[in-house]
């Protein structure tokens, strides 16, 4: 490969991996947190994406269709958290077969409201045509990706590092039953760390859509590389999401670019040796 390639393919592989992170951050902290296996979070994704689509549509607004859709699959992670998972903690084989239910339900919702057809969300303005780096051309709405992840990741990093509220989260990762012994009310803020990994999902569909689009089945294949991310960068943890998805974002990049046809390849050969080296994740804490 060409250096101009090569910074190109490493652009793009930031670009794509911070998007996966606003999809892997929410999934790892419910893990970590709750440890509720939600296979619907690439629902949140794929149903934030459909919903920022109409609400663009009807405003001619990009920004408030991502804030829109967003706050509209907050209140689905509430409700869905409030009155189907809080019963289901401890309990994985009925949390993966009751989220596994609900990804096919928002499937078929997905299909019967919007069709089969692939919908492509329209960029901001501002952010179309592209620039020259090396002489090639790169989409100047990438850059505005890598910096709306950037911008995110400091603020999620700055609640769970600065804030009271973020001590109890990170102390409720270690310890739950610690937590609640303090009189904590630590149901509260399961349900706000589940409405805020589903406000990230809902953003990441928004800002990926006018790239990859929303169709059918993206749900899944957006799901299979958030838990890739997940056990790359270990459970629970904020900075093991980042640079997960920094490197799963890589190796999706350059795989395809330089395998095209074992593209998913490169992703489960980087997991696999991640776990053989570090079985609890780059970030992860090893079980004592």
């Amino acid at each position: 490969m060409e250096l101009s390639e090569i910074v190109i393919q490493t652009l793009n592989g930031i670009s794509y991996g911070l998007l996966l992170f606003l999809l892997a951050a929410g999934l790892s902290l419910i893990f970590g947190l709750m440890g509720i296996i939600n296979l619907a979070h690439g629902s949140y994704y794929t149903l934030g994406a459909y919903v920022g689509l109409v609400i663009i549509q009807m405003t001619g607004n990009f920004f408030v269709g991502l804030m829109g859709a967003a706050v509209v699959l907050a209140l689905l992670g509430i409700v869905m958290e409030r009155f189907f998972f809080r019963k289901l903690y401890k309990r994985e084989l009925d949390q993966v077969l009751l989220t596994f239910g609900f990804a096919y339900l928002f499937m078929d919702i997905n299909k019967w409201i919007w069709g089969g057809v692939p919908r492509s969300l329209p960029k901001p303005t501002f952010l179309e045509g592209s620039i020259s780096i090396l002489g090639e051309a790169f989409p100047i709405y990438r850059f505005g990706i890598i910096v709306i992840g950037l911008g995110i990741a400091v603020l999620l990093w700055l609640f769970l590092e600065k804030t009271r509220t973020g001590v109890i989260i990170r102390a409720g990762v270690d310890d739950k039953e610690m937590v609640s012994g303090l009189g904590i009310n630590i149901k509260l803020y399961f349900s706000g760390i589940f409405a805020l990994g589903a406000f990230l999902a809902a953003i990441g569909g928004v800002i990926g859509g006018p790239i990859i689009g929303a169709y059918p089945g993206l749900d899944f294949e957006i799901l299979v590389l958030a838990l890739a991310v997940v056990v790359v960068g270990g459970l629970g943890t904020l900075k093991g999401a980042f640079w997960g998805s920094l490197l799963i974002g890589f190796a999706e990049t350059f795989g395809k670019a330089i395998f095209p046809d074992f593209a998913m390849f490169t992703i489960y050969v980087t997991m696999a040796l991640i776990l053989i080296f570090k079985p609890s994740g780059l970030l992860g804490k090893e079980e004592s």
